[in-house]
């Protein structure tokens, strides 16, 4: 992942957010092509002749496999879609649990099965997987979120090595906040979204296998080695204060 100029890519949801941040980085680096997917394609809007369009629902697999079919020279895979519902795990809608494990975990994870051949076919290729830094801890209100992501994650360390035999390198990429659309509703600082695939495709290029993008979010995983009571009061007084 050296030259972006060799690569093509697809990002899923790549119509708004961190999503269409990694299309124009992509472009901007000298991607060959860069499919650009999101549930409904009519919101896809790049004026880039190597942009092409593509349908792909992380919750209908029908469009996953049409999408691996139809983009069957992607060399490097983006898996940036993503959903949160707000949902309380003890006593929130069991719907909406559903739909962040369906999302971030299943639905993922069914994006990488289609997609690992089609890189393995075009020489092993990588995939990066936006994960957050709520893969590792919890606040009130993110329970549904925080699990499905933390599935995600230890999901991502699997797929390193089990597609490391074929030759893909499988990053994950987290962070904090970014100003994008997903985190409307919150007050604390939130990072340039335009940052996330900066710093992911550099780490792609020098082979880190875990990009962090933000000191929030090295922060989060420095406490993971401490007592989890002293991260959490930290947490506390953060959040009220």
């Amino acid at each position: 992942m050296n030259n972006i100029t060799d690569q093509t890519a697809l990002v899923t949801g790549s119509n708004r957010g961190i999503g269409r941040q990694f299309v124009l980085e992509l472009l901007e680096r000298g991607a060959r092509k860069v499919y650009a997917t999101a549930r409904r394609v009519e919101t896809v809007d790049f004026d880039d002749e190597r942009v092409v369009p593509l349908q792909l629902d992380l919750l209908d697999p029908a469009t996953i496999a049409a999408a691996a079919e139809n983009a069957p020279d992607v060399t490097l895979l983006i898996n940036n879609a993503g959903v949160s519902t707000g949902t309380r795990l003890a006593v929130g809608d069991l719907d909406g649990v559903r739909r962040e494990m369906d999302t971030h975990f299943w639905g993922t994870l069914r994006v990488i099965r289609a997609f690992s051949p089609v890189l393995a076919r075009n020489g092993g290729g990588a995939i990066a997987n936006v994960l957050s830094a709520l893969s590792w801890f919890s606040t009130p209100g993110s329970g549904a979120y925080s699990a499905a992501k933390a599935a995600e994650w230890n999901m991502t360390n699997a797929m390193r090595l089990e597609l490391a035999e074929q030759g893909t390198f499988v990053q994950g990429v987290l962070l904090g906040a970014a100003d994008t659309d997903l985190s409307a509703g919150y007050d604390g600082a939130k990072i340039d979204p335009r940052d996330v695939p900066r710093k992911a495709l550099d780490g792609l290029a020098s082979g880190e296998i875990e990009v962090i993008v933000d000191d929030w979010t090295a922060m989060v995983k420095q406490s993971l080695a401490g007592d989890p009571s002293t991260f959490y009061e930290r947490m506390r007084v953060l959040l009220e204060g």
